[in-house]
């Protein structure tokens, strides 16, 4: 059993990474694929650990080569998942998780349909918008900018097979481990545990169809319809 692509998708200030930190260490045999972009690295970043740093040219040459799961050019700068990472976690034993925006999440989707795609959403916009001012000194522009900016991605919650409301990070981490053994039992039910079976409850309860009604009152939060949308 190896070479399952999970993708997390998530707004701005959803917690999205503390999620994929702590799934990754409580998770066997799961890789996170670091992305590949054109933009000068920041801070303390370093080549290979938040980023794979390259020029410009690099990157096109990738992109004529075919060597992208997927791709975007964002504000001037390129990101990508390189399929490598894929083949190199396949051959490993492992599946691969990929955090990337809806953009990338679709592309990937679409050319490899057995992904498995999860959206992460805050309890609301009232608490997005408190943790967006905890955690930065941004300006009230940058804020507003980037719940503008969350709303648009949560326009696109029913292109995800799971979503997963991030109102109690324990809860969130078990119910993210769920969703990988309860794909992973899909594809290999061998080589999962009855206990790690039975978290599939978790993960079902966060399938698509199933969290309409609890989606509700979020989205109506950031003045979004409810009303499904079709795929």
């Amino acid at each position: 059993m190896s070479g399952i692509l999970f993708i997390i998708s998530a707004p701005s200030g959803s917690g999205k990474t503390t999620l994929v930190n702590e799934l990754l260490r409580v998770t066997p045999r799961l890789e996170f694929s670091i992305s590949y972009t054109t933009r000068k690295p920041r801070g303390s970043e370093r080549n290979g650990r938040e980023y794979v740093f390259v020029s410009r040219e690099k990157f096109e040459e990738m992109i004529r080569h075919g060597d992208f799961l997927e791709y975007a050019d964002v504000f001037g700068n390129y990101y990508g998942t390189a399929k490598s990472a894929l083949e190199d976690a396949t051959r490993r034993g492992n599946d691969l998780l990929l955090d990337i925006d809806v953009q990338g999440a679709r592309q990937i989707k679409q050319a490899s349909p057995d992904a498995v795609t999860v959206f992460v959403l805050p309890p609301n916009k009232e608490v997005l918008e408190k943790r967006l001012r905890t955690r930065s000194q941004d300006e009230e522009a940058v804020i507003q900018r980037r719940l503008q900016e969350a709303t648009k991605e949560i326009e696109n919650w029913t292109n995800y097979d799971y979503i997963l409301v991030n109102d109690q990070l324990d809860q969130s981490i078990d119910t993210l481990e769920a969703i990988v053994w309860a794909e992973r039992a899909k594809r290999d039910p061998a080589t999962v545990s009855d206990e790690q079976r039975r978290m599939g409850s978790l993960a079902e309860a966060c399938l698509q169809a199933n969290v309409r009604e609890r989606l509700r009152p979020i989205l109506v939060s950031f003045s979004l319809s409810a009303a499904p949308s079709g795929r």
